[in-house]
């Protein structure tokens, strides 16, 4: 028995205990093959699946490596049938690959015949396969080349996409790290530059860097590879308009270059930044903007925050499998389970930086998680025991006993940028009012809110109480506190993005603080639990407090 802090077992589940003293290097080891399921206090249960272990496959990790660091860090003997499912599940990744044929154009040829004849027989494949040119080869029709991948992900043989990819059409991109228009010389980061050149040896996937470690600087730089015309999807049109200005400064792209697709304008030009709102809205039922990724011939499409991809984007995705594809996120978590289409349409997660290692390196701020439990007025219970099932958390996670902790916190960080997150409108107007702060919401104009944006960042403005459209793609770098009052139930995604709103490094080094503030013997506490599970696998550590902690000894009462 070697004493490690890791027990293996043959349902493939792992047992981590965090108070090991080699607790931290075992997390780091398993984090690029096993996804964290549970996170209570002593021991986290992390869980090996086939995707994670294709993904760590494509992304340069072997069997042998995973096998090793199970065997290294277990307390006791792994079964070995387990070993043998993992050395198994990782050799079917690529057994089957995708590829050009001087003679035949895309071919899907296999490595194993035996599994080409099956996949031949299966009914999901039904008009996808050409003909057969010998025993190991049959024809593929260029379009189906994305739709093809989802379908052999699904029977078990995840196919490897060797058939390469058009130039698309040349534009000169150049990164400007001598500096621009008077701005000072900078260089990529270390990982930024691994992150670029593990996209580009594979040619089409996924980056997953922490928020505020600088994803646009990594799409900036693969557009230079590229050196061609590129479409970026963003989430909303502050997003976009972000993406313009970081181009703008750190590249040789002139704002003339740049085209911007949104609900306001509609300009096609060699740079083109879309939001994902425009391109799945409708009209007479059809999608009547998806016809832009047709409209000029892109080198290179970048997703931002490809963990919120909408489920039409996927569907036009699978016809763009010979442009190179780039998606940046966060977190590759997707509460919708769907993370398999982003593997097998925009291509396999290719680098992943673990977020303690670049807090470690100085570049994102180190965090403090602190979940603050409240407990509901006699009156608030009953509400909340009597309601239906459906309307429980809502009226949990809007409790108006919530208004007086979330004022202490604020009190408590005099000297701070202050965001207070929510996601329900009565619930943040309420607030609003309490704390005598402004409220950004999706119907607030574009223009208001990089007015507001604006003055937060000046420091005019102290608290901005801000909804759902703050989760992501907001570049807040002074904002060192965030306070939580309500999520989308129990996501481990927004979780994460809302984290990483006060991870921007702060001038002085000081640390950022997440509070979370969860009505006690409710569902709130339940869905709070589930939502930390992400930044748990990422090494962060949630101090539970009473209310009271905060407030002292007496709870004010809300009218």
């Amino acid at each position: 028995m070697s004493g490690g802090p890791l027990i293996v077992q043959s349902d493939k589940t792992l047992l981590l205990e965090i108070d090991h003293p080699d607790a931290q290097a075992c997390r780091m080891a398993i984090a690029p093959f096993a996804e964290l399921e549970r996170s209570p206090e002593h021991v986290h249960t992390y869980r090996l699946t086939p995707l994670g272990l294709w993904n760590a496959r494509a992304a340069g990790h072997d069997a042998e490596g995973v096998v090793d660091s199970l065997l290294k860090y277990s307390r006791y003997p792994v079964p070995h049938a387990l070993l043998v499912d993992v050395a198994e599940t990782m050799d079917r990744y690529g057994r089957l690959q995708l590829a050009n044929d001087p003679a035949y154009g895309l071919v899907l040829r296999a490595l194993d015949r035996l599994v080409l004849i099956e996949v031949a027989k299966s009914k999901k494949l039904a008009g996808m396969l050409g003909d057969k040119i010998d025993d190991d080869t049959i024809r593929v029709h260029p379009s189906e080349r994305g739709r093809l991948k989802q379908a052999l992900l699904k029977l078990g043989w995840p196919a490897e996409d060797l058939a390469g990819y058009v130039d698309g059409e040349a534009h000169p991109i150049e990164l400007a790290e001598a500096g621009k228009d008077g701005r000072k010389p900078w260089t990529l980061r270390s990982y930024q530059r691994e992150a670029v050149e593990a996209f580009w040896a594979g040619g089409s996937g996924v980056v997953v860097l922490p928020c505020g470690a600088g994803k646009t600087l990594v799409g900036a730089a693969a557009m230079a590879e590229a050196k061609a015309t590129t479409l970026i999807l963003v989430t909303n049109t502050v997003a976009g308009r972000q993406w313009k200005r970081e181009l703008i400064a750190r590249t040789s792209l002139t704002e003339e270059e740049i085209g911007e697709y949104s609900g306001e304008r509609k300009e096609i030009r060699p740079v083109t930044i879309a939001t994902y709102q425009v391109l799945t809205s409708r009209r007479g039922g059809a999608f009547t903007h998806l016809d832009l990724f047709g409209a000029r011939d892109w080198g290179l499409v970048v997703y931002d925050e490809v963990h919120l991809l909408p489920a039409p984007i996927f569907r036009f995705t699978a016809d763009l499998q010979a442009r190179r594809r780039l998606g940046l996120t966060a977190t590759l978590v997707r509460e919708d389970g769907r993370e398999g289409d982003v593997f097998s349409l925009i291509g396999p997660k290719r680098y992943d930086a673990p977020w303690k290692d670049i807090e470690s390196q100085g570049w994102i701020a180190p965090a403090e998680c602190t979940e603050v439990r409240v407990t509901l007025t006699d009156a608030e219970r009953m509400s909340y025991a009597t309601a239906e099932a459906e309307e429980r958390y809502r009226m949990a996670a809007t409790a108006r006993t919530k208004l007086p902790v979330v004022k202490a916190l604020v009190d408590r960080h005099p000297d701070d940028q202050v965001l207070v997150i929510g996601a329900y409108i009565d619930q943040l107007h309420q607030l609003g009012e309490y704390l005598d702060a402004p409220i950004i919401q999706g119907s607030t104009t574009n223009k208001e809110r990089e007015r507001l944006f604006d003055a937060f960042r000046s420091g005019s403005l102290r608290t901005l109480v801000i909804s759902k459209v703050g989760n992501f793609s907001i570049d807040l770098p002074e904002a060192a506190v965030a306070i939580q009052v309500s999520g989308t139930f129990g996501s481990r995604q927004e979780e994460a993005q809302r984290l990483g709103r006060v991870l921007r490094p702060k001038a002085d080094g000081r640390q950022a603080h997440f509070y979370t503030v969860v009505s006690r013997d409710t569902i709130d506490t339940e869905y709070a639990a589930h939502r930390q599970r992400f930044l748990a696998e990422q090494g962060y550590a949630y101090t539970i407090v009473d209310a009271d902690d905060v407030l002292g000894p007496k709870l004010p009462t809300v009218d």
